[in-house]
């Protein structure tokens, strides 16, 4: 029977490395030894639900060789499906990641495998027993597309990640449940945040940060205040967290709102540990939903 949460996206290795500030163009800056952790968005999504409780599977694409094998690995072991990722001739996706002592990152990312991941995947899932689609766009977006639109007639919720940003048909942003964009993303899309529900989905929400995000509903718009930490130790993977929580409490039967909530404590406890999915915190450690 299929999950109640499937998860449609990447799934790279991440290469990471410290440094003290980020190179400008043509110069070249030492930086600390290099850290391999399993990441990539779809991946991160679907780890952060799991390990907050959810029953997920990951649909996507990893190489046959050591990167692959290490996200299945912590995939399986963080309790998410992977008989839906397929082994593709193409290595596994890398993302190159520098870190700066603020805990800031910068991404460049090679996707590998993860362009493998095809709408043909998608006509071979059964959407019996699926409450949410969740995807992000490190796949190819015709693919992402087919995925929500199948997804929509089968009457499962849809969530999509629109990072990084992308043209989408207007059919497909009209087929959202709910649409999840960071402050910066949101500015490319509408002059308000209002103006993200007249491109169509039916809600949205914009991450906002260390200032916690915004939930924006037909009735209007509720911010929900950030979760203080002692230390930000690294911010890779935050959004996923946030995403992948986001979901599982949606799954879970919440309303935005309080999955808006949930997730904001989720992605504060995740920047208090370096990398992306080693980072995400259990259900017992992020405490009550309500």
């Amino acid at each position: 029977m299929t999950k109640p949460l499937l998860v449609l996206g990447s799934a790279n290795a991440d290469l990471v490395v410290e440094v003290g500030r980020r190179p400008a163009g043509g110069e070249t800056v030492l930086g600390g030894d290099t850290v391999v952790l399993p990441g990539g968005k779809g991946a991160n999504t679907a780890v952060a639900a799991a390990r907050v409780g959810a029953s997920v599977a990951l649909v996507g694409a990893v190489g046959d060789d050591g990167y692959g094998a290490l996200l299945r690995e912590s995939l399986e072991s963080s309790g998410v499906d992977t008989s839906l990722v397929k082994t593709s001739a193409r290595p596994t996706g890398i993302a190159y990641i520098t870190v700066t002592p603020d805990g800031e990152n910068s991404i460049v990312v090679s996707p590998g495998a993860n362009a493998d991941v095809s709408s043909s995947d998608v006509d071979g899932l059964s959407f019996g027993g699926a409450r949410i689609l969740t995807c992000s766009l490190e796949v190819p977006l015709e693919t992402v597309v087919h995925a929500i639109g199948v997804a929509s007639a089968a009457g499962v919720r849809t969530v999509l990640n629109l990072s990084p940003v992308a043209g989408l048909p207007a059919e497909t942003l009209r087929q959202l449940t709910v649409l999840i964009v960071n402050e910066h993303e949101a500015a490319q899309l509408a002059a308000d945040w209002r103006g993200l529900l007249d491109l169509g989905p039916a809600s949205a929400i914009v991450t906002l940060g260390s200032r916690g995000a915004a939930v924006v509903e037909r009735t209007g718009v509720v911010e929900v205040p950030a979760v203080e930490v002692a230390e930000v130790v690294d911010t890779t993977g935050a959004g996923d967290a946030f995403a992948g929580a986001v979901s599982a409490r949606l799954a879970n039967g919440d309303d935005i709102v309080q999955a808006a909530r949930y997730a904001v404590k989720v992605a504060a406890l995740s920047v208090t540990k370096p990398g992306a999915q080693p980072s995400y915190p259990t259900a017992a450690e992020v405490g009550s939903p309500n």
